[in-house]
């Protein structure tokens, strides 16, 4: 059995099963869990921090946790040993069954309790995980609880967790079922309003989407169908994967979509991950819509919608976001607010500024009116709504938003992190380059005319000895020079 510490990252808990995560880690992490979100019984609580468990003082909540899983095999035998996990010190435990990621937020906001979504996202079949939040869907990560959860289980695994006194009961498990309450909920979001049918094709990967999409855009869940033609890739739920990997961040993955847009004279693919909490875009040519223009498309919108007096909509985006973003977030109105790579961050500043919307470069899309959560069904909605209000193809709504070439983030393994940093610095230094560390290295240069010329940004991976590459500029050759001489530099003394 692998140590927590492997397991457990900076944003959730990911795994090999059974070599790695197993129902017992599952049922630790999961009385873990009871105690740093709240829900514990007070006397259980009282007797772990008695015997030196290191209890961690938390804020009142709801005494219970919802707990949903996605379709991998091993994915119900783990939610329901968290859930025993639970229930054994004291917390009540609501069980949603096949869920999507967006689709467990949902819970946790609607029903005001903390959560656990097991799943292992994009991973190979192999893997399984976790992804927890407070009550509210706000997040957990490694700084804001995930640390004091792998160290209580760890000693629970070790010791057994405390055992509540005779007098106590344990929690109940109960069973109840959010896909139509969720649907509905997203579509209250983006009122229908089309002036044409679109035809879409939905790849789900043989991931939660193929659960979600047909319940959100056609009548799965009570509601009426959309104004849209589905062409469904791979919505069997299958955890083995068999067309592709559950990943359209790797270009390979999105290659079946493209094809079939074509085929069938689309006006538009959405390709989902495995949990379906990341959505991508291709257009009616089958050509990929970067992440960033989704981002700028979606926070126009919502800007436009936010009704909020006296004050100014903000939109959070990530330091890799292209510079359009903040660009088109300033035309339409609204105040653009940049933060470091990570859900976490970003989350934490959404709702810190109550920003209407935030969007990061790898197809995470966050609405203030979903809890600050994150929600690909819900931006794909945005995009199909926006398709079909004007008469224009997506390639030509989308390049309005496709100001800047691209490199996409590229990855160098090193041998001294901070001194390749320190060399791309150095490298670039004068000649009116602005820097600034707020997340690694970004270094900017406008032409005279304040105009973006480039930019760059390298981050150190906080868990290997890589270093991550991203470079935009005002045309293919700028960005192919700066690029190349980045790369130079960073890989001068690679392993």
């Amino acid at each position: 059995m692998a140590s927590l510490s492997t397991i457990v990252k900076a944003y959730d808990v990911r795994g090999l099963v059974p070599d790695e995560l197993d129902e017992d880690v599952a049922r630790a992490l999961g009385c873990a869990f009871a105690h740093v979100v709240g829900v514990a019984d007070a006397a259980v609580s009282s007797s772990a921090a008695t015997a030196g468990a290191a209890v961690p003082t938390v804020e009142a909540v709801p005494g219970r946790v919802v707990v949903g899983h996605d379709m991998r095999a091993s994915s119900p035998g783990l939610s329901q040993a968290f859930a025993q996990g639970v229930t054994g010190q004291g917390g009540d435990v609501v069980l949603i069954g096949l869920c999507s990621t967006d689709g467990l937020y949902f819970a946790s906001g609607s029903l005001g309790a903390p959560g656990a979504m097991f799943t292992a996202s994009h991973n190979p079949a192999g893997y399984n995980g976790i992804k927890l939040c407070r009550a509210g869907a706000r997040p957990i990560g490694q700084d804001t609880g995930l640390d004091d959860v792998r160290r209580l289980a760890a000693r629970f695994l070790q010791e057994g967790p405390p055992a509540l006194p005779q007098t106590h009961r344990p929690g109940t498990i109960t069973e109840h079922d959010v896909l139509s309450e969720y649907a509905a909920y997203l579509r209250g979001q983006v009122p229908a309003a089309a002036s044409r049918r679109l035809k879409v094709v939905v790849d789900a990967g043989n991931g939660m989407a193929g659960l979600t999409v047909p319940a959100v855009l056609g009548d799965a869940a009570g509601l009426p169908a959309l104004d849209v033609d589905v062409v469904p890739l791979y919505f069997d739920l299958d955890g083995t994967f068999p067309n592709h990997e559950a990943n359209p961040l790797v270009p390979d993955n999105l290659r079946d979509l493209q094809a079939a847009v074509v085929e069938h004279g689309a006006d538009l693919g959405l390709a989902f991950d495995g949990d379906a909490d990341r959505c991508f875009v291709v257009d009616e040519r089958g050509e990929p819509v970067s992440p960033s223009a989704v981002t700028a498309l979606v926070a126009a919108r919502e800007i436009a919608r936010d009704r909020t007096e006296g004050r100014q909509p903000v939109v959070i985006h990530n330091v890799i976001s292209s510079r359009a973003v903040p660009e088109v977030v300033a035309e339409h109105g609204g105040r653009p607010v940049r933060t470091r790579v990570g859900h976490s961050f970003i989350k934490a500043r959404m709702a810190e500024e109550q920003a209407v919307f935030g969007g990061e470069h790898s197809a995470h899309y966050y609405f203030r009116d979903f809890w600050f959560a994150d929600s690909g069904l819900l931006a794909a909605l945005h995009v199909l709504a926006a398709l079909a209000e004007q008469a224009e193809p997506l390639s030509r709504l989308a390049a309005g938003y496709e100001r800047y070439v691209g490199s996409g983030e590229i990855n160098s393994t090193v041998a001294d992190v901070t001194g390749r940093l320190h060399a791309v610095r150095d490298a670039f230094a004068g000649d009116g380059v602005v820097l600034d560390e707020l997340d690694g290295l970004t270094l900017t240069h406008d032409d005279p005319d304040g105009a973006v010329d480039w930019w760059l940004n390298v981050r150190p991976s906080n868990t290997e000895p890589l270093l991550r590459l991203n470079v935009e500029g005002a045309d293919r050759e700028t960005m192919e020079r700066v690029r190349d001489q980045a790369l130079a530099v960073i890989r001068a003394s690679a392993f």
